[in-house]
Formats: C-alpha cells, structure tokens, sequence
C-alpha cells in the first residue's frame, strides 16, 4: 500500500557559502551528495522509497528495503539520498554511472547488481517518528530528533554531518569534490520544512571550458536549436562527445539555425538511454571548426578515461580567438581525489 509522502524540500542555487550572521536564526551547513534524492518510510510493515519527481525507487533497490526495515527502531519518514561507492577502500568515491544502472526493467539485473553494487542511503532529515508529524518543527529540532533515532544505525544507513562553521563548509566545498560531492547545502536552522518549495541554499562547483561545436539537436516545438552538442579531443586527438548546452531564447534558437549552417556536414547518430531507449538521438552533424566557452559544474567518469560534463553545460560565449585543437581533456580542472569514507564517518 503506497505511503503518503509530502513532496520534499528543495533548494535555490546561489554563487558561494553564504554568511551565517546574514541569516536570523542561523544556517546549518551539509555535504551536498549527487545521488538519487529519496524519502525513505517505514510504516512498521513495508518501505517505501520516493523519489523527488514522486516516481517510486522501492523496486530498484531491494536491499535498502531490507536493510531499512531491520534497522529502522520505529515507524518513520526520512529525507536522504541513495548513493553507491566505488574504488577500493581507502580511495573510494561516489558514483554516478553505477547508480542510474539500477534504474532498469529487469527485475534479474537488478537483483544481480544489488549484491554486485549495493547502495547506501545517506539520510540528512526526519519528516516524522512513530506516527508524529515533523514538519513543523525548525530544523534544528529536526535534525537533533534524526540523530537520536539513527544514533546506532549500522551500515547501509548514514547520517550526514553537518557544521555551522562558515569556514570548515568552505573547506568541504573544495575537499569534498574529490570523493564525488557535489557542492554543499545550507538550511536556516530556525525554518519548518517546507515541501516542494526552494528554502534551502545550495553551493555548487562552477568552472569554464573551452569546447567544439559538434553538432545540434532541433528544439522540441519543431524550431531553432534545441542544443549544441561539444565535444573535446583526447591525446590523441580523438573527437569525443561530453554533453550538451542549451537554454536559448526563442529568438536565440532561430538565430542559430541561421549561423551554423555554413558548418553542416549531415546527419549524427548519438548513444541511446536506457531511460529512454526508444528517444529520436538523431542530430544534425557539424565539421569541428567553431569554438564555445562554457560554464559546468561537475563531470563524470574516470579521469584516467573519457570523462563528460555531469549536468547540461551554459554558453558563455563563442570564441573565435581558439583553436579547435587546443580544447582537449586536459584543460578540465578535475578535483584531488578525497576518501568517501572521510566524508561519511
């Protein structure tokens, strides 16, 4: 029977660590974890694993359903995210391709890969407890109750740290990326939860990189571009795709058309989703000859391999002062490699 879940609270972006004297009642800092954003309950009969679009996650991870309902004291409501490490102890680091395997249609594979890459929920607030509502409480309150209740919780269930140190957050802005976080979350410590509205602060890497035109997909109304897709040579001066930028005006979308003409050379084939298998991924196909300035926050992979943008990149501008060969991989700023199990314990 499904569980009622409110729609959890969400964040607006802002540029650095904001002043905790700025914000009456104060901030509590977090780690910012890049997993798959989840409301865990447990009814004291079955769990139930929401995500934050209301799709449920449950069938996907079998053994977090299990390991919840023998370590969970009471009934309960928690917010947290589904994340899975990889690497060898010592030098572990969340990871982003082994998750979103997990979301797949055959109940075999899944079971295979629970065993093989079992997830871990990191939990960062409690909604409520046997039986009593939460969301009214500040934050605070909150998370002194979450810790209470997750006092002896083993493995698979973590609960984050936080600090209302203004600079050690800074610290895990920087540190923290190497083990695959993200960024770093601030919520006012005196506010209630507010579901489905943007009172929390998140604080995401931002860095510039100088990629090529490669093609472009036409919008989803049937006019202008809809993206660019950018590519960037390996040392040996192999052309791989690393993403795609977007968010043109309309008026923008139409220009574009118009400019990228002169470099049209046909018709791309890109990689199909297992989310969307059977989505167009068709594009038009440009020769390699202009170059963008983009804005990322995150990438994905192995270093020592192809590595691509995490998130849809933002134009900056066209620079035309670069050449194409000169936008290679090793111009991304790729963050010192930091032990995820720092980051937990």
């Amino acid at each position: 029977m499904p569980h009622d879940l409110p729609a959890p609270m969400l964040a607006k972006a802002v540029a650095g660590i904001p002043d905790p004297a700025k914000h009456p009642g104060g901030l509590v800092f977090e780690p910012k974890w890049d997993g798959f954003r989840v409301l865990a309950s447990w009814d004291g009969e079955s769990v139930e694993l929401g995500s934050r679009g209301a799709k449920p996650l449950t069938p996907y991870f079998p053994e977090l359903v299990d390991a919840l309902a023998r370590i969970l004291p009471e009934p309960c409501v928690l917010d947290g995210e589904i994340v899975i490490a990889a690497g060898e102890p010592g030098s572990q680091r969340l990871s982003w391709d082994t998750l979103s395997q997990r979301i797949h249609p055959a109940a075999s594979r899944i079971a295979k890969l629970s065993t093989e890459t079992p997830a871990m929920l990191i939990a960062f607030d409690l909604l409520s407890v046997g039986g009593e509502s939460l969301l009214d409480l500040p934050f605070r309150e909150r998370r002194a109750r979450l810790e209470n209740l997750l006092r002896d919780a083993p493995h698979p269930l973590h609960l984050t740290r936080t600090t209302e140190d203004h600079a050690l957050a800074e610290r895990w802005l920087e540190e923290f990326e190497g083990a695959g976080l993200d960024g770093v979350v601030a919520k006012p410590a005196d506010q209630p939860y507010a579901a489905g509205k943007r009172t929390m602060l998140k604080i995401k890497h931002a860095r510039t990189a100088d990629v090529v035109a490669v093609g472009y997909r036409i919008h989803k109304s049937g006019r202008g571009v809809g993206s660019i897709l950018v590519g960037l040579y390996d040392e040996h001066g192999e052309l791989h795709n690393v993403g795609g930028v977007s968010a043109f005006s309309d008026k923008r979308r139409l220009e574009l058309i118009d400019e990228l003409e002169p470099l049209v050379s046909g018709v791309g084939e890109g990689e199909r989703s297992r989310f969307s298998a059977k989505k167009d991924v068709s594009f038009v196909a440009l020769r390699p000859e202009r170059v963008l300035e983009v804005r990322y926050d995150q990438l994905e992979g192995d270093p020592a391999f192809r590595m691509r943008f995490r998130h849809t990149v933002q134009f900056e501008r066209w620079r035309p002062d670069r050449d194409t060969a000169s936008c290679r991989f090793d111009q991304l700023d790729v963050p010192a490699k930091y032990d995820l199990a720092d980051v937990i314990d």
